[in-house]
């Protein structure tokens, strides 16, 4: 289960496989704050951060070799709208709490429901509803003002 949710979110599977084994290491850790209550949700949840951590780490420190630029380009159909789209949405989660970011994939990437999220991220229905329904307005805002200037 582990190792699938961080081939999904990672799409690599030598990272994959670290991102799993960083998984259990950090269990490992904290394991006497751990409780037999929803241990599947919690795996999923550390593997969640774990994947987002390095996908963060790695586009912050990325050094894009002229082929996969390339690449990059050819594969995108506008160009400057994928570059616009990274650079909004790296605005917009700069100030996100982690758990946001990872209930937003969560719900809008994997297409979980919003209980299935609720039960992935330890939060209530309403808590996950309230926490997507605040980034939706950010989000609304943040293109208000990228239109209106």
């Amino acid at each position: 289960m582990v190792l699938r949710r961080c081939r999904r979110l990672l799409a690599d599977e030598e990272r994959a496989l670290d991102a799993m084994q960083d998984t259990f290491v950090a269990l490992l850790k904290n394991r006497e704050r751990l409780t037999e209550e929803a241990p599947s949700s919690l795996l999923y949840l550390m593997a969640t951060n774990i994947c987002l951590n390095m996908l963060r780490a790695n586009r912050n420190h990325a050094v894009v070799s002229g082929d996969d630029l390339l690449l990059t380009i050819a594969s995108s159909e506008d160009v400057e709208a994928t570059g616009l789209t990274r650079v909004v949405l790296d605005r917009l989660f700069r100030h996100e709490r982690a758990s946001t970011r990872v209930i937003a994939v969560m719900r809008y990437v994997d297409g979980l429901t919003l209980e299935e999220t609720a039960a992935a991220a330890g939060l209530s229905v309403s808590g996950v509803r309230k926490r997507l329904a605040g980034l939706k307005l950010r989000v609304q805002g943040a293109g208000e003002k990228n239109h209106g200037s």
